[in-house]
């Protein structure tokens, strides 16, 4: 007799209705039920052992004595209450009581017991569960491994792909091995794979370096062949080939709906990106930081090889929010921006480039006034400019109500957009 088992007969016994019971079929080992069985034991309830249940009453053993119970419309049945865990460890004593009161399990029915245990089990326990499970079955840890192996290796398949995807994002290390709960060793020795680009399949290789889905630009002036604009994403995937290796560390402060991260995926490119407020769906991907505070904290400064800002227009979010660039004074908005470029070139290699996606100012603007931010700008940030390219917007960007006044006060309405350039010294 198991200590388990034993266990489970010396504890005491309480009657609950046998409405009470609650059957889950999906973790009841080798369910085969027999009406035979089912009589025998509906002729003599009072002869019959009490049921097992966990605490909430869920039936662990004894499905033909509590079902005898309600053949004969029994209003209560005797039980014993075991504590479970999870629904790993009430499956385990599921089938070692089951192993001594109920059906002999077949083969095939152990190795399936063996695995849908070991599927609910967390990983950091995995490894001794496994010696538990052939104790129950009484088969060799080597069998064990057998039976187990594939999902050991789904298993391991999934866990490299969340330590590459937290890799990307720019966790460190330790952040990984604790978020994952493993070795910080199994961590490190993943990420060192990672990071040779050799190790990408050839299609993986072809997207990292721009040979799939993709047009450079060689003129300053940037519309698709159909002329329609260059969105988010278009721009910063020019960025990336012109100015970055895969692997290397794209910052994006302005983070909006994630696109950033989308193309940094695609093209292997790691990336660390924030926003004031991220938008609830990628909440788990953006880090919340606001830039009028300062530049947000770098695990690897010298694996940034490309800043992407793409700010707010100024005057745009037209609310109270003092921390929201775009509703500061235009003074403060300019010259939050341009030190936030300085700050960031003081923390970036030599070589590394900082690129702003900024418009001149109209609409939003009191009076609609049009305001150039780009000489104040230029003025401020004391490092070359080595690109000034033109993106502009489509007019279908422009309302009605935009178009009604522009003709009505005899002005051009702002299509503009331009990306600048510094490279740090």
């Amino acid at each position: 007799m198991t200590a388990t088992v034993a266990v489970a007969e010396a504890a005491a016994v309480v009657e609950i209705n046998v409405s009470d019971v609650v059957f889950r079929q999906e973790l009841y080992p080798d369910f085969r039920h027999s009406p035979a069985i089912v009589q025998r034991y509906a002729e003599d309830l009072e002869c019959m052992p009490p049921i097992v249940v966990n605490q909430y009453n869920e039936l662990i053993d004894g499905w033909h004595r509590w079902t005898a119970h309600k053949s004969r419309n029994a209003e209560t049945i005797r039980v014993i209450v075991m504590h479970t865990a999870s629904d790993a460890r009430f499956l385990e004593l599921a089938v070692e009581l089951n192993a001594k009161h109920g059906f002999q399990f077949s083969l095939e029915n152990r190795q399936d017991m063996a695995r849908k245990i070991y599927q609910m089990t967390p990983v950091r326990e995995r490894a001794e569960t496994k010696k538990r499970l052939a104790l129950k079955f009484s088969v060799s840890e080597r069998s064990i491994n057998s039976w187990l192996s594939n999902i050991d290796k789904d298993q391991k398949a999934k866990r490299d792909r969340q330590i590459f995807e937290l890799w990307l994002s720019c966790h460190t290390l330790q952040e990984i091995a604790e978020r994952l709960e493993i070795p910080l060793r199994t961590v490190a020795d993943q990420v060192d794979v990672f990071c040779e680009f050799g190790n990408l399949s050839e299609f993986a290789k072809s997207y990292a370096n721009h040979a799939n889905d993709f047009e450079p630009q060689i003129y300053d002036f940037w519309l698709h062949s159909d002329e329609s604009e260059f969105d988010s994403e278009d721009i910063l995937d020019q960025l990336l080939y012109a100015h970055t290796q895969p692997f290397d560390i794209v910052l994006d402060p302005f983070a909006g709906n994630g696109s950033t991260i989308d193309i940094c995926k695609k093209r292997f490119r790691r990336y660390f990106v924030s926003d004031l407020k991220p938008v609830v769906a990628r909440e788990h991907e953006i880090r919340q930081h606001n830039l009028t505070a300062g530049i947000p904290k770098l695990p690897r400064w010298q694996d940034v090889k490309l800043v992407y800002l793409d700010p707010p227009k100024w005057m745009q979010a037209k609310t109270t929010d003092t921390q929201n660039l775009a509703n500061l004074p235009l003074e403060p908005f300019n010259k939050t921006i341009s030190s936030s470029i300085t700050k960031l070139a003081a923390k970036l290699s030599a070589g590394a480039h900082i690129a702003l996606v900024i418009s001149p100012s109209q609409w939003f603007a009191p009076g609609r006034q049009y305001t150039d931010h780009f000489p104040d700008l230029a003025c401020a940030v004391k490092l070359p400019i080595v690109e000034r390219i033109q993106a502009p917007y489509e007019s279908q960007q422009c309302t009605p109500q935009m178009v009604e006044w522009a003709k009505l006060n005899r002005q051009c309405l702002v299509l503009s957009r331009e990306i600048i350039i510094w490279e740090c010294k």
